[in-house]
């Protein structure tokens, strides 16, 4: 084929392929980078708020006991609320209402003190605190009168509902004083051994009793010489 055959059947290719709309694949030269999350941010808790709404709440309680504030039990209490007392039992928000309605729970005083709020999110948070209660009485059902004065540890539960907050669990239980205990009696010391007797001297012999002494015997009187006889008077010769 010739040169210009060569030339005649490029032109006719190309031609074709411009009618058939045929177009070189471009080349891909940017990726897709992924994109982050930029709406994502994360949940902003008001602890200072949420703080100071519950210990608003949990410091009424004593005006809502003595007012017999029924109206506050039932905004503050779910309905679904749980509640485990100082005796072990086991209540709810009925229990509560009809409690101060009747006044079966009165004290000359009710004080909430050591409080401490741990806030889980801007929908959960729990509280901690203690009650100091004088001259407290609770009446039971059969009316027998109860003496609860003392000191109580106590710990809530609250959850926001329909933005409000609401108590859904508690328990209490009394601060016991703690017993001290009794000294181990001391063991009496062993009597001390008596020091052994000592032996008594053995009694000194008496000392043989000195024989008297012999009485010296009488030297026998010397005898008297015999006076001598006189010599004869010599007589005179005759």
């Amino acid at each position: 084929m010739t040169r210009k055959g060569v030339l005649s059947v490029f032109s006719l290719v190309f031609s074709l392929m411009i009618l058939s709309g045929c177009k070189p694949a471009a080349v891909e030269t940017n990726r897709s980078a992924p994109v982050s999350n930029t709406n994502s941010t994360r949940e902003t808790v008001d602890t200072a708020s949420i703080e100071t709404e519950l210990m608003r709440i949990e410091n009424d309680w004593p005006r809502a006991i003595k007012e017999k504030d029924v109206a506050s039990i039932t905004r503050v209490e779910a309905d679904d609320a749980i509640f485990v007392y100082p005796d072990g039992s086991v209540g709810g928000k009925s229990q509560d209402i009809k409690d101060i309605e009747t006044g079966a729970l009165t004290a000359d005083s009710w004080q909430v003190m050591d409080l401490k709020v741990i806030v889980l999110n801007n929908d959960a948070a729990v509280v901690s605190g203690r009650s100091v209660v004088k001259n407290g009485k609770y009446k039971t059902p059969t009316g027998k009168s109860i003496d609860i004065s003392g000191q109580y540890r106590f710990i809530d539960t609250y959850a926001r509902r329909s933005g409000e907050w609401k108590l859904i669990a508690g328990a209490s239980t009394p601060v016991r004083e703690p017993v001290a205990s009794a000294s181990p009696t001391s063991t009496a010391s062993p009597a001390a051994k008596g020091s052994p007797a000592t032996a008594a001297s053995p009694a000194a012999k008496a000392s043989p009793t000195p024989r008297a002494t012999p009485a010296p015997r009488i030297t026998p009187a010397p005898r008297v010489t015999p006076t001598p006889k006189a010599s004869p008077v010599l007589r005179p010769p005759p």
